[in-house]
């Protein structure tokens, strides 16, 4: 499984490119109709560089028809260390266990060398769950590789809406989402492993699928659903936690709103194809859900 594909709410990288953001990038906007009642739909990348920074008029256009913009977290409406101190006892290690005990010696020693090269003693990170260390390295990666999540097409949504006084929604709560990947706990060797092997090649994992999003190819973003949810159990499982169930309870929360409200609605890129996605979910409710 491709896991830093699959954690599309965290930090799927937008990464560089020549041209302005506003310029050339037509990401894909859908409408949800129901009962006269139009709302929209909007797959989004969390983290970006500086040619992202603006979003492009169809989106900013579509926000300001819509009542309240609802996104998978309101990280706005949290300071640092709010953000810090609720996320901390999330991420660390319980009884008695540590980042050695919890992966293989092959998978720890990686670990090691991977921070002993940036003058990092893996010490640090002992009390750590092995997924909070990888969200670590890859946003050691983002960062020196010139990207943020200042730049990235969430904040810049919530931004607009609190800019133009337009209430915002959230679907989870940042506990709900840090919790989810505890189901993976199991997982973690693979996931520490996959995460080695996507740093490695970047334009394998990152670069296609940020292009794609950025012109709206949703043939590609769906090619790369696939490839990450793959007939593996790891792909099974990660498939279920990460995207199905929380597809599942998202359409619960939006079907009878989507009725009666016009939203606008941003949520990871690949929370949108394939059955499960949110485009065929809310489809099977009687929605019509249309590119525009």
């Amino acid at each position: 499984m491709n896991a830093l594909i699959r954690m599309s709410h965290l930090f799927i990288v937008a990464l560089l490119i020549t041209f302005s953001f506003n310029s050339y990038a037509d990401p894909a906007l859908y409408k949800i109709e129901k009962n006269g009642v139009s709302s929209y739909l909007f797959g989004t990348v969390h983290v970006g560089d500086a040619s992202m920074n603006g979003l492009p008029k169809k989106i900013t256009d579509a926000i300001s028809a819509s009542k309240e913009v609802i996104v998978e977290v309101d990280i706005s409406k949290l300071t640092p260390f709010e953000m810090q101190q609720r996320s901390m006892p999330l991420m660390m290690q319980t009884n008695g266990k540590t980042l050695q005990t919890e992966l293989t010696k092959q998978n720890y020693n990686k670990l090691k060398g991977y921070f002993a090269k940036k003058s990092i003693d893996i010490a640090m990170f002992n009390a750590l769950k092995p997924w909070a260390v990888m969200v670590t390295m890859m946003q050691i990666e983002f960062q020196n590789a010139g990207f943020s999540d200042q730049t990235g097409i969430d904040k810049q949504v919530l931004s607009y809406a609190k800019e133009h006084n337009i209430k915002i929604g959230e679907l989870e709560t940042l506990e709900q989402q840090l919790q989810m990947f505890d189901g993976m706990a199991l997982l973690s060797n693979e996931m520490i492993e996959e995460t080695f092997e996507q740093l490695a090649d970047i334009n394998t994992y990152f670069i296609k699928l940020v292009n794609a999003w950025k012109s709206g190819d949703m043939d590609t973003l769906t090619d790369y659903y696939n490839m990450s949810f793959d007939e593996s159990d790891y792909g099974k499982i990660s498939e279920q936690v990460m995207l199905i169930n929380r597809n599942n309870n998202w359409v619960k929360q939006l079907t009878p709103r989507l009725a009666n409200e016009q939203l606008f609605i941003a949520v990871g890129a690949l929370h949108l194809p394939e059955q499960h996605g949110l485009i065929k979910q809310l489809q099977k409710q009687g929605f019509t859900v249309s590119r525009i």
